[in-house]
């Protein structure tokens, strides 16, 4: 049922919604507690697994509890986020300390970084004859994206791939026209590994894209890439499976051509993890670790009652069991998706936030964290 729902998410309006019908049904749901309907916005990139999630979770709370979520980007997340018209939000680029300044400034408590999952950014592409495997290093993608390599068959590009027959043809750089956490990942990285890219763009979740067409989201991207020969953009690895979209490995700052893989990501992770939860992973020193690679984090006020999202304690309690089983149980469902499961070391960040949720001065963290081990979800 998983990877059917994986699939049906990239139809449609791209609106990612787990379960919505749900919250109109009368009568009380099957396991007998009161309904909650949940809502949150932000990244494209966990998106398909947040729906995953909001399916799974209803079918846990016997229909109880619903999970809205919109796939906006990480910039629409954050910002809803920090207007408070959602419970959480979903990002792959952390707040900025002028924003966890104005969360505290607005709650009187912290505003958390929750990690979720994680997840690498491939360098996808439509070249006729060619499939996926094709081998980039930091100077052809930083190259390419910068105007500067404009064809396929360029020489720096050719070298890496001697067995490929490229073709004369132009690269049509495909990127993101939103803010996106996947563009501050994949241009975090290209800041690290090209001076060039560091002096003339720099990164961030929008920049001044030197060259190519903009795409609204992770689909947007993967529309352009997948219409268009001889396009060349970065996606999210599960855009690119689920869409049958060919990408690249890349050679790591060891030398080592690494393809994306759950195994690579996890490597590229194992850094420790600050308890504020803010840290980027790209450029790893595992020696196969995948270089472009990520977090996603939930979003979360500390004080859940200063949130205007939040309308009852009842739903501050179940967004609070919500994301203590997204980061236990529900992580079973991350691998079929092609998102990793969260180290040990970023689990048990998440968990530690978690404990800290209250409603009006009420840890209520702490109590569903002991209810759930005493009697599950």
């Amino acid at each position: 049922m998983i990877a059917v729902l994986a699939v049906m998410v990239f139809t449609a309006a791209f609106m990612f919604a787990g379960g919505g019908q749900e919250s109109g049904t009368p009568g009380a749901p099957a396991s007998g507690r009161a309904r909650a309907e949940l809502l949150g916005a932000g990244a494209s990139f966990p998106a398909p697994l947040i729906t995953a999630w909001a399916d799974e979770y209803r079918d846990v709370t016997g229909g109880a509890v619903t999970i809205n979520y919109q796939s906006i980007g990480s910039g629409g997340g954050v910002r809803q986020f920090m207007e408070q018209t959602v419970m959480f939000g979903a990002t792959e680029a952390y707040l900025s300390d002028d924003n966890m300044a104005l969360a505290r400034d607005n709650t009187g408590g912290l505003a958390f970084n929750m990690p979720l999952t994680l997840g690498d950014v491939v360098l996808t592409y439509n070249i006729p004859g060619v499939d996926s495997g094709l081998v980039f290093n930091p100077d052809t993608i930083a190259g390419a994206f910068l105007g500067e390599i404009t064809r396929w068959n360029d020489p720096a590009i050719q070298a890496l791939n001697p067995d490929v027959n490229l073709p004369n043809l132009p690269i049509q750089i495909a990127h993101r026209s939103d803010g996106s956490g996947t563009t501050n990942i994949f241009t975090n990285y290209l800041t690290k590994v090209s001076p060039d890219w560091a002096d003339r763009i720099g990164f961030g979740s929008s920049v001044n894209w030197p060259t190519g067409s903009g795409g609204n989201g992770n689909e947007g991207v993967a529309g352009i890439v997948q219409s268009t020969p001889g396009a060349l953009g970065y996606n999210s690895l599960v855009y690119a499976v689920l869409n049958d979209i060919s990408f690249g490995s890349v050679i790591n700052n060891s030398g080592n051509t690494i393809e994306p893989s759950l195994q690579a990501t996890s490597l590229a992770a194992a850094v420790e993890i600050p308890l504020d939860g803010r840290v980027l992973l790209t450029d790893t020193d595992a020696a196969q670790g995948y270089p472009i690679a990520g977090i996603a984090w939930a979003l979360v006020y500390e004080n859940l009652d200063r949130n205007q999202a939040i309308e009852s304690r009842n739903q501050a309690v179940e967004l609070t069991r919500f994301l203590y089983w997204i980061v236990t149980d529900g992580q079973d469902i991350n691998e079929s998706l092609s998102f990793a499961r969260l180290p040990d070391d970023a689990q048990a960040v998440a968990e530690e936030m978690i404990s800290l949720l209250n409603w009006e001065g009420e840890n209520i963290g702490e109590s569903v964290i002991a209810d759930v081990r005493a009697n599950g979800f």
